[in-house]
């Protein structure tokens, strides 16, 4: 059991389960509300392509939750939040080889419409000192953070 003390909540919100059985391809269930999805390798990895992936599973996670503390950044920075409800935000997870296992790689990408580009890079930049999932990998996985013209 891990006794882990880092970027602990002050109290305990909402807790999200899952059960999951087969690994990479297997099932995995969610419950409130109830999900369930068919694990499968990506063809890259040599598998059928025909379900979900774990890395596919935190892009969608991190994405979201970056995006919400986009808007808490967005805040304390003084910037419109009509801007920033236009924002994307587009994760990339690269899985890979790393001496006798394995490791991932980050990108996240920040676009907001009407937002000057290095406006949105201290935006982004700020975000990520912010949201769970980024406080979850610094130090453990390598993040670029970049904000872009356009995610169309």
């Amino acid at each position: 059991m891990s006794t882990y003390k880092g970027n602990e909540p002050s109290e305990i919100v909402y807790t999200a389960v899952a059960n999951v059985t087969g690994g990479r391809t297997g099932e995995a269930y969610s419950t409130e509300p109830d999900m369930h999805l068919s694990m499968r390798s990506p063809k890259s990895m040599g598998g059928e392509g025909d379900g979900t992936n774990p890395e596919q599973l935190f892009a969608m996670g991190w994405g979201a939750c970056f995006q919400g503390a986009l808007g808490l950044a967005a805040k304390e920075m003084r910037i419109s939040g009509l801007k920033v409800s236009k924002s994307k935000v587009r994760v990339h997870v690269s899985f890979g080889p790393e001496g006798e296992s394995f490791a991932l790689a980050t990108k996240i990408e920040v676009a907001i419409p009407g937002l000057e580009l290095e406006q949105v890079q201290k935006l982004a930049d700020r975000t990520h000192e912010l949201c769970p999932y980024s406080k979850a990998t610094r130090g453990n996985v390598p993040v670029e953070v970049v904000a872009v013209d356009s995610l169309d």
